[in-house]
């Protein structure tokens, strides 16, 4: 039979060992909580977070469009019409519904636009052929 002072030993071993067990299952316990509950993201008002994209979208507009040589700058331009008639598409979405609106005034004022750029566009991009073409 073991000594009473061992037994006293291990049983305060193994008490040590159960309560650092209870530390780790209650940490754990907290985890899972807080994964079955995560905390509310923190609320952003939709029109600051489109204000963002569009400044963004700015910057980079203007340091791809300065960035190019101008040997390139026509024919870049004339495909970035093309991209126009896509956004006539949403356009004509935004101007669709029925009845006086923001949203319709602005998609018409966009519908407008873009036609502007389309039209320019090709009006730009056939006197650039032109240059081309050999005198007769």
């Amino acid at each position: 039979m073991a000594d009473p002072a061992s037994l006293a030993q291990r049983a305060g071993e193994l008490s040590h060992n159960a309560n650092a067990l209870a530390e780790k299952l209650n940490e754990l316990s907290q985890q899972l909580a807080l994964a079955a509950h995560p905390p509310a993201p923190i609320a952003t008002s939709p029109f600051v977070f489109e204000l963002t994209v569009f400044v963004l979208a700015v910057f980079v507009g203007y340091y791809v469009v300065w960035r190019v040589t101008p040997a390139l700058h026509s024919p870049l331009m004339s495909v970035t019409n093309a991209v126009s008639s896509v956004i006539i598409v949403g356009s004509l979405i935004a101007a669709g519904p029925l009845g006086i609106s923001f949203a319709k005034i602005m998609g018409f004022i966009a519908v407008t636009l873009a036609a502007v750029n389309i039209f320019g566009g090709f009006i730009v991009t056939q006197r650039m052929l032109e240059m081309f073409h050999r005198k007769r």
